[in-house]
């Protein structure tokens, strides 16, 4: 693997915190622990989790626990990976920046550009899941409207100081980790019996009706691949740690609560609700699960009331997208891997990067009410499968500098990952085993062929920059 420029790579990417694109002002350092604690707690609820999660029940039955339990603790082994890395190096860019330094700029390249392409995408389709919920609250609207007035709101969040950015996410997180925990809380209740008008349940949902694997081991599988792509997302903390007071110690603090945070919020919802209401219940598949578990235990107004977590979950995403588009991308065209024009740094806000993720995500809008079933749905199929691409990386990368920080910055490695280097090999082996069940499925075998091709497309345009860059560097100069 040709690796020539990338050893000019750390000098450039000093710029990714130090200054802007232009050698101008810097990012702000404007994130409190605060808002990065809050981040990372609250980052882990997403609308998959809400939404997603009726498909992965309906496929698995029970063993959805078992489903999110596996994706969770591969999720668990790539975030104490980025967590290593980041907290050696922290970086707007992230795992974009320590490919490039550990594998080569078109290593950087690739994977930034994939995972800004899949962020802005997310914009489009979250900022639709949330104008959806409020036309059904106001039918007469349309939802045009809403999208429009949450795109505005959001970048105009996303322009101002980087704090905006961490105060909305900070009360987002909030009022979606209350919300899950009060749901926890009653359900865990209603399995002890303890709840009023409610009888403890035992084992009867979870072996009745089909058994633990109603629809077999091919049901699970279904139902592991729908968990996978729940937890997309959780990378945005490493990005935005780069811009608090102290990185180091917040990204450490993110990587060390992932795994309760997954066993509480993923792993310990999916049991409460397969174990409270049986999984073939057609009010999970009406209402979705969350919902059918609050109106089976005679909850007020749950419907609407999981509507607002769920809006709020939209909203939140919208505004973390735009927030880790802009920043991978300024990132990037920090480092000379994009026009240096769109660089500026104005505020300590990158904000010209702000309006061109913005952009994209609402041109994405456009697409999906002018050609629904074609540009955009070629749109969500590119980016289908980005997120294991970018946990791919995020494991070469850190199999390659976790050598090299042992060999000349061991104090670095505040963050170590666990029995290294096994680990990160069942890391890979695992990502390349959810791939390989993409592949069994028709409309995942689609989305992989369509970021396959996406990725090969990036791929050819890094390393012919990158030959180029070499070539340049090679070049003898007139003394």
């Amino acid at each position: 693997m040709n690796r020539t420029p990338s050893s000019a790579a750390p000098a450039r990417e000093q710029t990714d915190l130090a200054a802007g694109a232009d050698g101008g002002p810097s990012l702000s350092n404007g994130l409190k622990q605060r808002h990065l604690s809050m981040i990372a707690l609250g980052g882990v609820i997403g609308a998959g989790l809400f939404v997603g999660s009726r498909e992965g029940i309906a496929a698995a039955g029970p063993s959805i626990v078992l489903a999110y339990a596996v994706s969770g603790a591969l999720v668990m082994l790539v975030m104490r990976m980025l967590g290593e890395m980041a907290a050696a190096n922290p970086a707007s860019g992230s795992f974009s920046v320590h490919a490039e330094r550990s594998i080569g700029s078109w290593a950087g390249f690739t994977v930034g550009w994939m995972f800004t392409a899949l962020l802005c995408v997310a914009v489009a389709a979250e900022a639709l899941g949330a104008a959806d919920v409020m036309h059904q609250w106001f039918p007469s609207t349309e939802p045009w409207m809403w999208v429009l007035l949450f795109m505005v709101i959001f970048t105009g969040t996303n322009l101002a100081a980087v704090s905006n950015f961490g105060e909305f996410e900070f009360w987002f997180a909030a009022l979606k980790v209350a919300a899950i925990g009060i749901f926890l809380v009653l359900g865990v209740l209603a399995i002890l019996g303890v709840l009023p008008g409610t009888q403890a349940p035992g084992a009867s949902h979870l072996t009745g009706d089909g058994g633990f694997l109603p629809k077999g081991v091919d049901g699970l599988m279904v139902g592991l691949l729908a968990s996978v792509f729940a937890y997309g997302g959780l990378e945005t903390v490493t990005i935005a740690a780069a811009e608090s007071k102290d990185p180091v110690r917040g990204v450490a603090r993110a990587v060390r609560t992932a795994m309760w945070r997954i066993a509480l919020f993923y792993v310990g919802s999916m049991a409460v609700i397969v174990t409270v209401i049986p999984w073939s219940a057609p009010s999970i598949a009406k209402s979705g699960p969350y919902v059918a578990v609050l109106d089976y235990l005679k909850i007020p107004a749950a419907g609407q009331i999981m509507n607002v977590v769920i809006l709020v979950a939209l909203l939140s995403a919208v505004n973390a997208n735009i927030y880790g588009s802009s920043r991978m991308a300024y990132s990037l065209i920090s480092r000379g891997q994009g026009p240096a024009v769109l660089g500026k740094v104005s505020s300590g806000v990158p904000r010209r990067a702000v309006l061109l993720c913005s952009a994209f995500g609402f041109l994405a809008v456009l697409f999906s009410f002018l050609w629904p079933t074609t540009v955009f749905q070629w749109l969500l199929n590119m980016v289908g499968a980005a997120v294991l691409v970018v946990w791919g990386f995020i494991a070469v990368a850190q199999l390659r500098m976790r050598r090299q920080l042992e060999r000349e910055a061991p104090e670095k490695l505040v963050v170590k990952m666990w029995a290294f280097p096994v680990l990160t090999w069942v890391a890979l082996a695992g990502i390349v085993a959810v791939l390989l069940l993409m592949l069994r499925d028709d409309n995942q075998r689609l989305q992989l062929l369509f970021t396959g091709g996406f990725g090969v497309v990036l791929t050819l345009v890094g390393l012919l920059r990158q030959q180029s860059l070499g070539s340049r560097q090679s070049e003898p100069t007139d003394h």
